[in-house]
């Protein structure tokens, strides 16, 4: 069999029947065989990123491992990005990548370059993914991608990288006679068993009385929303969640305290800050939740760290039960138990944050526009699968897009790569075939503009807002705050083109909104039907904010804008800090 034709059908093994891509003359003969064999679709982008993004996108929503196919040198390089966003926010992802004839390749010669495009892309993203490796024998093809598919599923999952010569692409081999890594010993070093701990974890909650639930990504990587939420009503536990957990627990739960961090829901950060038990489930606890003064964290709780990373375990804060777990079996095992937990007069104590902090009305009483737009784009959502950017709109979604079972928000976390959203939302529409929408700021969907023209090719159901305040809004927050109001880069010698007209010229549909009174009727007329569409909504405020945002070394519970101390003090259970 050629070796490009074993490639597809080892991806169509693993029932991936839809991959990404660009093509150039390094992968000309994976292209062949792909266009020869009726059982997959490639979606051709027309970026590498966007392909990327796209993979990325269409794995967050299938679990299975995305596939992008680049050529040498530019095409594998453009990739970088994207490889980045997969490896910090654990999504597994197998980028393939043409390389030049392994009789044109360097390998250790002092030279910079012998074969054209030539580039050495499995040095450059070593750090960025959990393997690469270049395939430059026909007899490793087969153990190297079985090993490279199951590392990036495996554990912690992430991208993985194989890169492979024209001439070994267009090699024949007899598969079935070549070895495969699941008769290897180094495949019986993968498997091992995890210590759940959870006697010490039932006998903590049965112990406490302000327990809190902080979801992270991890639970919906490891798909452990079922039993999350089966293990919260089981004991009326609120929950709370980071950027990455959003879409792992609905807002119907009814003691969903919100978003927690820098840019959290004021109420969630109160929830945290005066619990004395935190179950945290697949959650880094890194600064942007902390906040950066971390003796001030939670003071008076005990924190249970699951991770499946066991290099995340206490590497940034102190914890008191560290469990190296898959969320899911630890929940599994936690729902086997019965806990002593009676958590009424917390519950009563966190209704006065919720019902006294809105996420969409600021402390001044008016109402905080941005997150009203996008509460309102919410309320005309059923099952859509949201992709959002990042920007000042990151976190006005993540504060007050609220979500029903089942429905998934896309976030570029640890990477947080402007771009993302607009290629990711052609993933995930692939991957599901429905309705699809994408929330970006003027700056983000500049990134990859060029993708509209994949939406409009393939006549893609995505609905694409830009919340447009004609300003790179999130670092012009940071300037306004701690560099003497200098605009440069964010207003300054900073410029948003007529969206509108762009994606008409693309032939995509397009309006723009700029009457705030007349939202709800648009909103009602653009979710009427499936034509992709951009809508340009460009908010009456260009000096937007972002509120209430945590200000470096204040404690979590103290947010800006600042509540009195009086009344701050009058909130906290646990003992308030002093000047």
């Amino acid at each position: 069999m050629k070796i490009s034709d074993y490639i597809i059908n080892f991806l169509l093994e693993k029932k991936i029947d839809k991959v990404f891509g660009y093509i150039g003359g390094a992968v000309a003969h994976i292209y062949h065989s792909i266009d020869k064999n009726n059982g997959i679709e490639i979606i051709n982008c027309i970026h590498e990123q966007g392909a990327a993004f796209a993979a990325e996108g269409y794995s967050r929503i299938t679990g299975k491992s995305g596939v992008t196919f680049a050529t040498s040198g530019p095409g594998a390089t453009n990739l970088i990005t994207a490889i980045g966003s997969c490896y910090f926010d654990s999504v597994p992802t197998l980028f393939i990548t043409g390389q030049v004839n392994t009789y044109e390749y360097k390998y250790d010669k002092p030279v910079r370059q012998i074969g054209f495009q030539e580039t050495d892309i499995v040095s450059i993203v070593k750090p960025i993914v959990k393997y690469a490796v270049m395939i430059d024998k026909v007899e490793d093809i087969r153990y190297e991608l079985e090993k490279a598919y199951y590392i990036s599923q495996h554990g912690r999952k992430g991208p993985v990288l194989v890169d492979i010569p024209m001439d070994v692409q267009r090699s024949e081999a007899d598969i079935e006679s070549l070895p495969s890594f699941f008769d290897s010993q180094e495949y019986m070093q993968y498997n091992s068993s995890s210590d759940y701990k959870i006697n010490d974890a039932v006998k903590m909650f049965n112990s406490s009385k302000r327990a809190v639930v902080l979801v992270g990504g991890g639970v919906r990587i490891s798909n452990a929303q079922h039993e999350l939420l089966k293990f919260l009503k089981k004991y009326n536990l609120p929950v709370v969640y980071s950027l990455m957990g959003k879409d792992a627990i609905s807002e119907e739960y009814e003691y969903n305290m919100g978003l927690i961090g820098s840019y959290g829901n004021r109420y969630g950060n109160l929830t945290l800050a005066n619990s004395d038990l935190i179950l945290v489930l697949g959650s880094r606890l890194d600064t942007r939740q902390t906040g950066t003064s971390l003796s001030t964290f939670a003071r008076e709780a005990k924190i249970i760290q699951v991770d499946i990373d066991k290099n995340e375990l206490a590497s940034k804060i102190k914890v008191d039960l560290e469990i190296n777990s898959d969320a899911k079996e630890f929940l599994q095992k936690i729902n086997s138990q019965s806990l002593e937990v009676n958590t009424a007069e917390w519950l009563e104590h966190l209704s006065i944050y919720k019902n006294k902090f809105s996420s969409t009305i600021g402390i001044d009483n008016n109402e905080k526009i941005p997150n009203v737009v996008v509460s309102k784009i919410a309320h005309f959502l059923k099952d859509e699968v949201v992709c959002v950017d990042v920007g000042q709109h990151q976190m006005w979604t993540a504060q007050s897009l609220t979500t029903r079972n089942n429905q998934r928000v896309l976030f570029s976390g640890g990477m947080g790569a402007m771009g993302f959203a607009l290629p990711a939302a052609i993933g995930a529409c692939m991957a599901t075939s429905k309705r699809t929408v994408v929330i970006a700021g003027d700056g983000g969907i500049q990134m990859n503009i060029q993708e509209l023209e994949v939406i409009k090719r393939r006549n893609l159901p995505i609905k694409i807002f830009v919340l447009n305040n004609r300003n790179l809004g999130m670092v012009r927050q940071f300037q306004e705050l701690y560099f003497d109001k200098k605009y440069l880069g964010t207003i300054d010698d900073y410029s948003v083109p007529n969206l509108v007209a762009i994606a008409n010229a693309y032939g995509i549909k397009s309006k723009k909104i700029d009457d705030m009174s007349m939202l709800e009727s648009e909103l009602e007329i653009i979710f009427s039907n499936n034509e992709p569409e951009l809508i340009n909504v460009e908010l009456p405020i260009q000096m937007t904010t972002v509120e209430p945002k945590l200000i470096v070394n204040k404690p979590i519970e103290d947010m800006h804008p600042f509540i009195s101390k009086e009344e701050l003090h009058s909130l906290m259970i646990v003992k308030p800090l002093e000047e």
